[in-house]
């Protein structure tokens, strides 16, 4: 499937409205709590300095938006930054630039040591964007690294600020994927199409990211793990329309995507039960688990770089 450059346009236009209206009512529940932090809004694209740190944030801000075809030589499948990390890395509950900025360093037990915010952002290219880690002093980190402390300006350092990550919701008895199978087909198929593999323009621009499959994110991202996943759809899926969906819909519907093969976990060692028991043991996980048939992660394309 795919949409013409107009319609393209016009639906990112809905699109972009609706994530607008959506900002003031993220921050408004914080607000109204006797003693919370206050919300915090970043600084507008207006406020970027006209000067050569302002054209390395312009530089991040495109990469981040257009993390394919600005960064190829670290990205490996079709995402953006900015499909897991809305509006531009703004919006609250979608994992915001501004609020992940403010945390690091800080020690992660994905990789059991302390990070910088280089560091993190290394991380999402080898997993998330299923490509290569950008040496540490490379121009796109470092563009990726001023546009985020530009968006933290003014930020409160060393407290949890609202909307920050995705939000954790309580989990269920279980998971039921056949269940989760009908709601991807009646929320999400008709803009990620019935196999996972999203949609693009006319022109080969990714208009809605892959879900599952050789193009998507791998075993070792974050969105793999069922919690991360139901969080994000719960709050932000489908598109325009956050916290339409129940929180049963929300987890089964990620377990479903999280149940479908993609791409190997870079941390594999060539035994698939010793890499389950060392990064994916937990029962929100797929990995290494047998699912319609399917033991995942047995049958994964290589990790890395892949040519489009």
């Amino acid at each position: 499937m795919s949409l013409t450059r107009h319609g393209a346009a016009s639906l990112a236009t809905v699109l972009a409205l609706g994530l607008t209206l959506a900002l003031p009512q993220i921050g408004a529940a914080g607000a109204d709590r006797e003693g919370a932090v206050p919300p915090f809004v970043p600084p507008a694209d207006s406020a970027i300095p006209d000067d050569d740190l302002g054209k390395v944030i312009r530089l991040g801000e495109h990469i981040f938006h257009d993390t394919r075809d600005q960064a190829p030589a670290f990205v490996g499948n079709d995402l953006r930054c900015t499909n897991c990390h809305l509006d531009r890395g703004r919006l609250g509950h979608s994992a915001p630039l501004w609020a992940a900025y403010v945390t690091y360093p800080a020690y992660r037990a994905k990789n059991r040591h302390v990070n910088t915010f280089a560091e993190r952002l290394q991380g999402c290219f080898r997993y998330s964007m299923n490509g290569k880690a950008p040496p540490l002093g490379d121009p796109v980190l470092v563009a990726l690294e001023s546009y985020a402390a530009f968006l933290a300006h003014g930020a409160p350092v060393g407290v949890k600020l609202p909307g920050q990550g995705y939000p954790k919701l309580t989990k269920p008895k279980g998971l039921d994927i056949p269940h989760g199978r009908e709601v991807y087909a009646a929320k999400c198929a008709l803009c990620h199409g019935e196999n996972g593999a999203g949609q693009a323009s006319s022109d080969g621009t990714i208009v809605f990211p892959p879900l599952w499959g050789g193009r998507s994110y791998n075993w070792g991202a974050g969105m793999s793990s069922v919690v991360n996943a139901a969080g994000f759809i719960k709050t932000n899926m489908p598109l325009g329309q956050g916290n339409s969906l129940t929180d049963a819909e929300a987890w089964d519907v990620a377990a479903y995507i999280d149940s479908r093969e993609r791409p190997q976990d870079p941390r594999f060692t060539g035994d698939l039960a010793a890499t389950r028991a060392a990064h994916h043991d937990s029962p929100y996980d797929f990995y290494g688990q047998t699912v319609d048939g399917v033991t995942l992660g047995a049958q994964s394309s290589p990790a890395g770089t892949v040519a489009r």
